[in-house]
């Protein structure tokens, strides 16, 4: 009875109107005198509630007297009201919506403590990082600099999630992040799921950026450079701190290596073809990771490889450049698209 009340409120009724319209839709046609009877309602309450009933397309009478009162049929009568109340809510939680935005960025402007939150601990920072991943709805921007802190590479599950539901993801990675096992196969992951990744010698710091909106970065030293148990991190939203991250990244991003980590990904993260690359699969992967500035070693171990073996590919592609060094060999793979 209440849960039907409640549905009849939201249609615009009053309980004493719902209970004399549930009355005439179970009892046919009934007399105003029948009505305050039933009802416990005083006959002229009784009668003024039929008025409005009517009034509105929810009743109709008689002409002989008596008159008698019968219930227009629900589906008639309710169906669209409550359309109109649905249409009412949804502008209603818009509005609510857009009223709370207002009332956090009032407060952003006038407390500190609504710009930036201290986030202590792996654990705390896990959450974050999967929550603030979870809710992103445009674009994920990241540093990833070596040794994790909370997030050990391989195991950032949301990525694939927003990756699939069509969240753009950049990522930047700093050369000594390859130098961990099992790394440019974690990359190689994420690029086959849509990730666009580039690399750079040195990064200044941890970061993430979630839809230019929110974003995570260290306060202090954490992971194995610092304290590994308790690293401190901060949340920090819409301010001028945040556009100044945003701002560090796309310069970083500018001058980075764009990644080929497999022959996957023809067209390049610009979706434009280059020229057809002599290059077998695993020559692209190492030249890759060898523009990126990643050591022989590093290379050697990330592709299964002997040190000797790696030397012999750069080699064989030096000579294909006629490329006396490694830095022509580079210069010439960028101009030639074998990347």
């Amino acid at each position: 009875m209440g849960r039907a009340a409640v549905s009849l409120e939201v249609a615009g009724m009053s309980p004493a109107e719902e209970a004399v319209y549930r009355l005439l839709v179970l009892s046919g046609r009934v007399s105003a005198k029948d009505v305050a009877l039933r009802t416990g309602l005083s006959q002229e309450k009784a009668a003024r509630i039929l008025d409005v009933l009517i009034a509105t397309g929810l009743a109709s009478h008689t002409d002989e007297t008596p008159r008698h009162f019968s219930a227009a049929p629900p589906d008639v009568a309710l169906l669209p009201r409550l359309k109109r109340s649905a249409e009412a809510l949804d502008l209603a939680r818009i509005e609510a919506a857009q009223l709370i935005e207002a009332y956090q960025e009032t407060r952003r402007r006038h407390d500190a403590s609504q710009l930036l939150e201290v986030i202590t601990g792996a654990e705390a920072l896990r959450q974050q990082l999967r929550q603030i991943q979870s809710s992103a709805q445009h674009e994920m921007l990241w540093f990833c600099k070596a040794h994790y802190v909370a997030m050990p590479s391989g195991s950032n599950a949301e990525e694939f999630e927003a990756l699939a539901r069509g969240v753009r993801y950049r990522a930047l990675y700093e050369t000594a992040f390859f130098d961990d096992e099992g790394a440019v196969d974690n990359v190689v992951a994420g690029m086959r799921a849509g990730e666009v990744a580039r690399s750079a010698p040195h990064l200044p710091l941890r970061l993430a950026i979630a839809d230019r909106s929110v974003a995570i970065f260290p306060l202090v030293p954490g992971g194995p450079a610092g304290s590994p148990s308790e690293p401190t991190t901060a949340l920090v939203r819409d301010s001028n701190l945040l556009s100044a991250l945003i701002a560090l990244f796309e310069r970083y991003w500018q001058d980075a290596v764009p990644l080929r980590l497999d022959d996957s990904d023809q067209a390049g993260e610009n979706g434009e073809a280059g020229s057809p690359s002599p290059l077998s699969p695993v020559d692209q992967k190492l030249l890759s990771l060898l523009v990126a500035g990643v050591t022989d070693k590093a290379i050697a171990s990330q592709l299964g490889l002997s040190r000797r073996t790696v030397q012999r590919h750069i080699q064989h592609m030096m000579e294909l450049a006629d490329a006396e060094t490694r830095m022509q060999l580079a210069w010439y793979a960028a101009r030639r698209a074998w990347l």
